[in-house]
């Protein structure tokens, strides 16, 4: 994507008709210039009006992201998070982790656009412009990395929590890091961490949101997925929903960096997605085991409860729903 393509969009957002002479004289380029890099909002489900005599016209603005409204939706300590919003960036966890770290326990990172977004195990986060919500936040942990196991989860108690207050009704969690509703895909959350073993370190936590995703974008993810506007009915404010994210991560961490999962368990097992019921779950060797969800450990590790009645526990792997069997394949 062309870098002058939001600097575009964002003016052409008042919805009034602008000659490509005067959009190029903003931005001191050519009007062919102005011609090419419009062309390539199309393409990313923006649908502009061309019209001889008058110009270029953005009928339908998407909601852009803006720092000053974000931060002004903010209550309490979490006031004091740093809020950077930017156009494009390849990822910003990757954005994030590569940042001088400032003197803020908690920055939050959000971009219009990810051109090399992440998702889990290197799968790539399809996202689209305005369609998304796509951000990282940096946390500066007094905790080590071992004491980081099950803050995924954490996060994950956060989002949902932050969700419903935007009206978002009987979103379910998925061990170990998405966000469900009616079993398709809502959220996911990517969690990665540079320091020591005992501390501190410095974590960064990316999330990213279906917010409204056009039918070519749903047809590149191999999985069922939905969106916010799906679920509500209506357009979500992604500034509001940001903001309303970041209160409740602030709270969770602060919770997690004294009591870790202990105290949050109960509620992530309220709202998890496959409690009690019969899962496929394959390993990072590729080998699979079959039993019934029966809760998490203080660790954040899924317990299974295979045929013959013992227990697991499973500290990583791919989860899906399955029928009971008496197999399994177990190294």
């Amino acid at each position: 994507m062309h870098s002058l393509l939001i600097p575009l969009l964002r003016i052409l957002s008042d919805g009034k008709f602008h000659p490509g002479t005067h959009l190029a004289a903003q931005l001191s380029v050519s009007r062919a210039t102005v011609c090419n890099v419009l062309k390539q909002a199309e393409p990313l489900g923006i649908h502009l009006h061309k019209v001889q005599g008058h110009g270029y016209q953005l009928p339908i603005a998407p909601n852009w992201l803006d720092a000053g409204q974000i931060q002004a939706d903010l209550h309490g300590e979490a006031r004091q998070i740093e809020m950077i919003v930017l156009n494009e960036t390849r990822s910003t966890n990757t954005d994030l982790l590569n940042r001088h770290v400032t003197a803020s326990p908690l920055v939050c990172l959000a971009a219009e656009y990810q051109t090399s977004g992440r998702g889990r195990r290197g799968k790539q986060w399809e996202a689209t412009l305005g369609g998304s919500l796509t951000f990282s936040v940096r946390w500066i942990s007094p905790l080590g990395i071992a004491a980081l196991s099950g803050l995924s989860l954490a996060v994950g108690v956060a989002v949902r929590r932050a969700l419903q207050r935007c009206g978002v009704e009987d979103a379910r969690l998925k061990w170990p890091n998405d966000i469900l509703w009616q079993d398709k895909k809502l959220a996911g959350i990517l969690i990665e961490v540079q320091g020591e073993s005992m501390g501190p370190a410095i974590v960064v936590i990316g999330i990213g949101i279906n917010v409204q995703l056009p039918d070519d974008v749903r047809a590149n993810i191999d999985q069922p997925v939905t969106d916010l506007h799906e679920i509500t009915g209506h357009s979500i404010d992604r500034n509001h929903l940001l903001a309303e994210i970041l209160n409740a991560l602030h709270d969770i961490l602060l919770e997690f960096a004294v009591n870790g999962l202990s105290r949050l368990r109960h509620e992530w097992s309220e709202w998890h997605a496959h409690n009690n019921q019969w899962l496929n779950i394959t390993l990072a060797d590729g080998k699979t085991i079959n039993g019934i969800a029966r809760g998490i450990q203080a660790s954040g590790a899924l317990l299974i409860e295979l045929p013959d009645g013992q227990q697991l526990a499973l500290h990583s792997g791919e989860v899906q729903r399955a029928r009971r069997t008496d197999s399994v394949e177990v190294a």
